[in-house]
């Protein structure tokens, strides 16, 4: 059973916290003497660029150490247990019941071949929490305040029939299933779009408050843990910077770090002049399964050497517009031109060359990367395939594209475990750029990197298009990111296009009625951006209905 929540008591505190990580055989130290207190009702934010020690550190709050990596030094310290002196039997018991965890991967931790519902309520009844039918019940209350469409019956579909944000929010209610005494969010609105993304705040928020449950934010957007957290602990290599009230570190960092990374949230890119279309999408529809239909009359046009984003919310037929580019669905109607021949429609249909022109970076790099492939071979492959590279010639090619992307070479024969988030997305980017490619579509490639990784990816991503003329198709839901790399700007809501043109103009007033909702919701860095904002919809709502 659980102990009585009282608001305000210690629930878990961590002390000279050392954990190391094995890389070809050697040991190496990941986390360096870190130290935390947290308090039941308390929300501690943790960031840092990727590779800090954040993920790291709040599997460890469980018990855990992930693969590749154990804890050697400290106490962790679970509601008067000692989680380094528990039995694992012990430490199995507190999981999922008493500390949740919410990953920042939902497509990576879902099983693809049961039904949503049944993975939600799997804890609660294998814990005694509540029988069978109660679970449901409640799963179905928690995907009506996480705001998941069809919250009664959502949970009979399987994994991939929903959108990466609906399951994402599905994988929330998991957690929460339990009414756990802590719960470890890890990057949890990374993969939701911005609108999308209030909500679920919002109703993250009021659910940990409602049952008085203490929480680990980890995350590499300031404004989001401006908004969850009540205390701000920024991480660097394994060892802790500063902490501080999250009104105090906003707007008084003392370390020369911190300041970095508030300083890195604003990006400003040099515009750029466009000479002909590389991409042309005319009037498409696209239907799954023949019947439901998820695009309808978009008509797109991607200049080259130019960056075109696509934005809107989660659902709205971003990513199925890339699966439409790129073959994997044949639109049912329109065409699609590149360099103004048509592209066969299938993906099968597509020769080599063809492919090779055409290069996409997907969302999740857990799910994209081959566990088992080291790195020399994830990025040697389409070098092999493409352009026909072998041996040394190859290898040389994978270090200069390592250095492209500001990895070690020390990193090469590497599995993808042994790499951190943005390490894995840097590695996704790699691979697409070894078949030397005239346009990419990018699905949400920096949403799983922290400011300062971010602003390193998007300058090299504009480096390489100023050196190769390549053309992108941005996907997102991050507006600093639109601002920061897009020349032109199309915004979809539910399939169609509402609004294109140049990032000048789209972003400047007066906006059409959805891209108003979409830039309103854009986290500002105030601790009471999100409640203004809520008071805000309330008062229009309520004007409406008057």
């Amino acid at each position: 059973m659980k102990s009585e929540r009282t608001k305000g008591e210690v629930l878990l505190e961590i002390r000279d916290l050392k954990i190391e990580g094995q890389s070809d055989d050697v040991w190496h130290e990941i986390v360096k003497g870190v130290g935390l207190t947290l308090r039941r009702g308390e929300v501690l934010g943790l960031i840092g660029e990727s590779g800090a020690g954040k993920s790291t550190i709040g599997l460890a709050a469980m018990g855990f150490a992930r693969p590749g990596c154990r804890i050697t030094g400290g106490s962790i310290v679970f509601d008067g247990m000692d989680l380094r002196k528990a039995s694992e039997e012990e430490r199995r018991a507190l999981r999922g019941s008493r500390i949740a965890y919410v990953a920042q991967s939902a497509a990576a931790s879902f099983n693809p071949a049961h039904r949503i519902i049944d993975q939600t309520v799997e804890t609660a009844v294998g814990h005694d929490v509540r029988p069978r039918n109660e679970a449901e019940a409640d799963a179905k209350d928690l995907y009506t305040r996480l705001k998941l469409p069809n919250p009664a019956t959502i949970g009979n579909r399987y994994p991939h029939q929903v959108s990466g944000g609906q399951l994402q929010r599905a994988m929330t209610a998991m957690a929460m299933s339990c009414r756990p005494d802590l719960i470890i969010f890890d990057e949890p609105t990374t993969a939701l779009d911005v609108t999308t993304q209030v909500d679920v705040l919002a109703a993250m928020r009021d659910i940990v408050e409602q049952f008085n449950t203490a929480a680990i934010y980890i995350t590499h957007d300031l404004a989001v843990v401006a908004q969850m957290a009540h205390r701000i602990m920024v991480l660097r290599h394994g060892k802790l910077v500063e902490e501080a009230p999250t009104r105090e570190m906003l707007t008084q960092p003392k370390e020369a770090y911190t300041k970095t990374l508030w300083a890195v949230r604003s990006l400003a890119m040099p515009e750029r002049t466009a000479k002909d279309v590389v991409l042309r999408i005319h009037d498409v529809d696209a239907t799954y399964g023949g019947v439901i239909k998820v695009l309808e009359n978009v008509t797109v046009q991607v200049p080259r050497g130019r960056t075109v984003a696509v934005v809107g919310e989660s659902g709205s037929g971003k990513s199925t517009l890339a699966r439409v580019i790129t073959g994997l669905l044949p639109p049912k109607k329109g065409e699609v031109y590149f360099n103004g021949k048509p592209l066969p429609r299938a993906l099968k249909d597509r020769d080599k060359e063809t492919l090779r022109r055409v290069q996409m970076i997907y969302q999740s790099a857990d799910t994209a990367l081959n566990p088992r492939q080291r790195v020399r071979d994830v990025i040697g492959r389409p070098l092999e395939f493409y352009l026909g590279l072998k041996g040394q010639e190859r290898d040389r090619k994978v270090v200069e594209l390592l250095e492209q992307i500001e990895l070690s070479e020390d990193l090469i024969d590497r599995f993808p475990g042994e790499l951190s988030g943005g390490q894995k997305q840097r590695i996704c980017i790699a691979r697409a750029l070894a078949a030397d490619p005239e346009l990419i579509i990018c699905d949400e490639v920096t949403s799983a990197l922290d400011q300062i990784v971010q602003e390193g990816i998007l300058k090299l991503l504009l480096k390489l298009q100023k050196e190769t003329n390549v053309s992108y198709l941005f996907i997102t839901h991050d507006i600093a990111t639109v601002r920061a790399i897009a020349d032109e700007i199309v915004v979809m809501y539910q399939g169609r296009v509402v609004q294109q043109g140049l990032k000048t103009e789209v972003l400047s007033p007066p906006h059409p009625a959805y891209t108003e909702l979409l830039l309103s919701s854009v986290p500002q860095m105030d601790p009471d951006w999100l409640t203004h904002l809520l008071e805000k919809r309330a008062a229009a709502k309520a004007k409406v209905k008057a």
